[in-house]
């Protein structure tokens, strides 16, 4: 933060640039070097934002983290119906994987880098992770799911599966594979 209160306009460069890297590249193919270059930014001012790589990777991750719950909060207000909200998350889901650009999930991909469960980068993901699953249960529960858990868990498959295949075959049918899925599982209620 600056005096201001402010995020730094370094931190968020930093941030920026680690994001674009870290998703196109790969998280360990990147230094912080790069980062710092790219970001045009002093050694000094980067560990004044940021204890090490690991610190940006996970700041990163929640910034992410964060941009996700944003859009997810707007449509909660915007979508009363449980039923639609789900689809509708199936379908933003659908759009990010058909986009250009499109690398997979940030998270299954710092996952698959840091398989280490008790390290600050995993307890990140696990953290999305376990938020998006609450929404979905949530939803689900408010459908009238039978087993809204249960229904959460199958969805966040999907969501997985529609990821990976988003990424390494056509991302057109996993889309819609997707959508087919999670319309499906809202039917069965």
């Amino acid at each position: 933060m600056s005096a201001s209160g402010r995020p730094s306009e370094a931190r968020e460069r930093l941030l920026n640039t680690a994001s674009r890297l870290f998703y196109t590249e790969g998280i360990r193919a990147v230094g912080v070097d790069r980062v710092m270059a790219e970001a045009d930014v002093a050694r000094g001012t980067f560990y004044r934002h940021f204890e090490g790589k690991d610190d940006l990777v996970r700041a990163y991750l929640e910034a992410t983290d964060q941009q996700i719950r944003a859009r997810i909060a707007v449509a909660q207000k915007e979508i009363d119906d449980p039923a639609i909200f789900l689809r509708a998350v199936a379908q933003g889901v659908g759009e990010e994987l058909c986009g250009a650009g499109f690398r997979g999930c940030p998270f299954i991909n710092a996952a698959a880098e840091y398989p280490d469960r008790h390290s600050a980068i995993h307890q990140a993901v696990l953290t999305h992770r376990s938020w998006f699953h609450q929404v979905l249960q949530d939803a689900f529960a408010q459908t009238g799911a039978a087993d809204a858990v249960r229904s959460a868990d199958v969805m966040v498959a999907l969501r997985d599966g529609a990821m990976v295949a988003g990424y390494l075959s056509d991302p057109q049918k996993a889309n819609e594979t997707l959508a087919h899925g999670v319309a499906s599982l809202v039917a069965a209620g």
